[in-house]
């Protein structure tokens, strides 16, 4: 059964974010029934976006039981020791309700604004995932990596999911999939891929998982998709490209509003439809400038019940 989550609100221009109508998203989200609530992450940009962890931790203690991610943290560009404590820190906070999203981050990112070497991202990327696995299940931690070196080194305390939060890989290299395979829980297709990208995308998953033994029932997919419903399906396209033009500006992504859906609710089921049919079983709706929750609202009442 497909399964349907709602981004966390994000978008706020200076002294915008108000606390209370904050919540009451969060809350209302909960009650429509959505799996969970997602945000991501953009250090660098024109578009005003909160950071994801302070979002999700504020997000934590708005709701009670709905299940909150990131997809994704550019783990290359974080220390993999301030992040596991971040992480483990708020999987406590959330009483076990986290889920991670991570990725390299490709060659386009300005990895020398973080000090990292573009040459080493790939390599700095996997080591520094398996030394957070290590500091989330390894009471004392002796680490000797190219980037990282411990010497019986203590973190506390764990996660509470054990060994450690679900984590999604966001790829789309062939060989970004298979790392996906290897050392994640699941799959996560970006916003920024057309669903026919997606749709390409999910057999070397697959494949991938049936080589290396790997029951696919412990392999989740999801696919992110911005989405605006709007009775003028004009306006709805050109609420979302304006969007998308902010916060991928200076991605060279030729004809953006390919990458997502929008119109009539009747248009939104039927493009969801094909990212359904094209293998997600998790869908993460990110509706632009939902700060009141219409989006949210229409989307739980007149385009979900057309996918049951």
């Amino acid at each position: 059964m497909t399964r349907f989550a709602i981004a966390i609100p994000q978008f706020y221009a200076d002294a915008a974010f108000e606390p209370a109508s904050f919540k009451a998203y969060m809350s209302r989200a909960e009650g429509l029934g959505f799996d969970s609530a997602w945000t991501q992450e953009q250090i660098l940009g024109s578009m005003p976006m909160l950071g994801p962890m302070e979002t999700m931790t504020f997000a934590a203690a708005c709701t009670e039981r709905m299940r909150l991610g990131c997809v994704v943290f550019v783990s290359a560009l974080h220390s993999p020791l301030h992040l596991a404590k971040s992480v483990s820190t708020l999987d406590q906070l959330s009483r076990g309700r986290l889920d991670i999203g991570v990725a390299a981050g490709g060659r386009f990112r300005p990895f020398a604004a973080f000090g990292v070497d573009p040459t080493t991202f790939v390599s700095r990327f996997t080591e520094g995932l398996r030394l957070m696995k290590a500091l989330w299940t390894e009471p004392n931690v002796t680490f000797r990596g190219r980037f990282w070196q411990l010497d019986k080194a203590d973190m506390e305390p764990k996660p509470l999911q054990k060994p450690y939060p679900p984590i999604w890989f966001g790829a789309s290299h062939p060989k970004a999939l298979r790392r996906a395979v290897e050392y994640g829980d699941g799959f996560f297709g970006a916003g920024s891929t057309t669903t026919a990208q997606f749709a390409r995308q999910v057999p070397v998953v697959r494949e991938v998982l049936e080589e290396a033994s790997r029951d696919p029932s412990t392999f989740r997919i999801a696919k992110r998709v911005y989405i605006a419903v709007d009775s003028d399906p004009e306006r709805a396209r050109n609420r979302v490209v304006g969007g998308l033009q902010r916060v991928y500006a200076g991605f060279n992504l030729p004809q953006l509003e390919n990458v997502a859906v929008y119109g009539r609710p009747d248009d939104c089921a039927r493009g969801i439809r094909e990212v359904v049919d094209a293998g997600a079983e998790l869908v993460l709706f990110t509706p632009f400038f939902d700060e009141d929750g219409k989006q949210m609202e229409q989307l739980a009442s007149e385009v979900i019940p057309q996918l049951a």
